[in-house]
């Protein structure tokens, strides 16, 4: 990207939570920005806002007649369809065409470079990072895909030195990326409709892990090479004596030169130790001192749909974009762990027709561990219906009696009259717009 010249850009998605953070980036560098999305959401009325003009009509009628020329550069979602008119038209009309995950790369090329991949954690992780480098006052432009809680913007930005983001597997997005340093904090199969078998998944992470400049930071017990971590094993960066605490937890934290004790985070959730140690061993490795960010934990201010706790009458309501067999099961280890003597319910919004279907099985399983599962239709994002795959379905494989299939405008009902302490509301897909609409006092920032 040219940072003195002004540039035209049209974003074919722009809605979506990583084209939105590019956008803004876009419009912060003083360019022309415009785009499209099919409906107006929260994350288009902020953009309008801010001085982004969004359509939400995809013919070329729509198109302002600047927006015609051939220098406009157009950059579209993996969500979207080639035969979008839009694009059809700039793509026949030879302008410069890139998807998002080609934008990001070029960005991020002959910049310092932190990417965080994994099936699970990379938002979380990718926000703790950005907290750490804000909190010590350094020079960086974070492109996560979620927000801080009480921040209205994804895209963090104090300067152009080092660019965090994350490094998206959908769509083979983070083969593009070639990154200083990386880390991978999980490689559960998923998104199988483009990687077809469990071996192609992990193979693309191998791949992804031979792009890295750097050490790779890893998980223990992944199959990579580099520098690990990990709670109560025998990792680089470990957690030991970990202790929960009303809405976080106390731990000791060893790292390859130090070790610091009775550290304090303000999350709740095991997964969450594990997001924040990967997010300190990404920091330390990219040479900030962990002496000086450690405390920073205690005040960070969460991630929207992270294990977000709220209370609704005498109810608890967690809510969380959980949307993957092993996420959802993290949801339940965490209330198990912090509310062991309350009944659950879980309400669910699957998300994808083809991740139902891949893991059917795994979602009956763990689903069936609540005490009470409530069902939403599936949300179908970028996918067409498939044959015999429906939330009827997995509803029926459930072996917990107590379960139903609702519509998720009754959200606030069941709630209302089931008879659990604890709801977790949980789903990728338009679940959160309906939270939103509860009447929840926050518990805790």
């Amino acid at each position: 990207m040219k940072i003195n010249s002004q540039l035209t850009y049209f974003f074919i998605g722009i809605g979506g939570v990583g084209m939105s953070a590019l956008a803004r980036l876009c419009f912060n560098l003083r360019h022309v920005v415009y785009g499209y999305d099919r409906y107006p959401s929260d994350i288009t009325k902020a953009l309008v806002a801010e001085g982004i003009k969004v359509i939400h009509d995809n013919s070329l009628d729509a198109l302002p007649d600047f927006l015609y020329k051939k220098h406009v550069r157009v950059i579209y979602s993996s969500a979207i369809a080639l035969s979008h008119p839009q694009l059809m038209f700039y793509v026949n009309q030879g302008n410069l065409v890139m998807k998002r995950s080609e934008f990001l790369a070029l960005l991020c090329k002959n910049k310092t470079t932190l990417a965080v991949a994994g099936t699970h954690g990379k938002t979380t992780t990718g926000l703790i990072l950005t907290h750490i480098f804000l909190k010590t006052k350094k020079s960086f432009t974070s492109l996560i895909g979620g927000f801080l809680k009480n921040n209205p913007s994804n895209l963090i930005k104090t300067g152009l030195d080092t660019f965090i983001v994350e490094a998206d597997e959908f769509d083979r997005s983070f083969l593009q990326l070639y990154p200083t340093f990386a880390c991978i904090t999980s490689i559960d199969p998923d998104h199988l409709d483009v990687y077809k078998t469990k071996k192609e998944f992990v193979n693309a992470f191998i791949e992804f892990s031979n792009q890295v400049d750097n050490e790779l930071i890893f998980s223990h017990g992944l199959p990579f090479n580099g520098i690990t971590f990990g709670i109560d094993v025998s990792a680089d960066y470990r957690v030991t004596n970990l202790k929960k605490v009303k809405y976080g937890y106390r731990f000791n934290l060893n790292t390859p030169d130090n070790k610091f004790n009775d550290v304090y985070l303000n999350l709740i959730g095991r997964h969450n130790v594990m997001n924040t140690i990967a997010a300190i061993a990404m920091a330390e490795q990219a040479g900030l001192k962990t002496s000086d960010f450690i405390s920073t934990l205690e005040n960070f201010p969460g991630v929207y749909r992270r294990m977000n706790i709220y209370q609704l009458n005498d109810s608890i309501i967690i809510d969380d974009y959980a949307h993957h067999p092993s996420e959802i099961q993290s949801i339940y280890n965490t209330i198990k762990n912090f509310y062991p003597t309350y009944k659950n319910c879980v309400v669910f919004q699957p998300h994808l027709y083809s991740r139902t279907k891949d893991f059917m099985n795994e979602f009956s399983m763990i689903l069936s561990k609540f005490d009470e599962v409530i069902l939403l239709d599936i949300y179908p994002a970028r996918e067409k219906p498939i044959e015999g795959i429906n939330s009827k379905i997995l509803l029926d494989s459930i072996s917990q009696t107590k379960k139903r299939l609702i519509k998720k405008t009754k959200i606030n009902s069941v709630i209302q009259e089931s008879e659990p302490k604890i709801f977790a509301i949980l789903g990728a897909g338009d679940i959160g717009l309906e939270v939103k609409k509860l009447n929840l006092e926050k518990i805790k920032n």
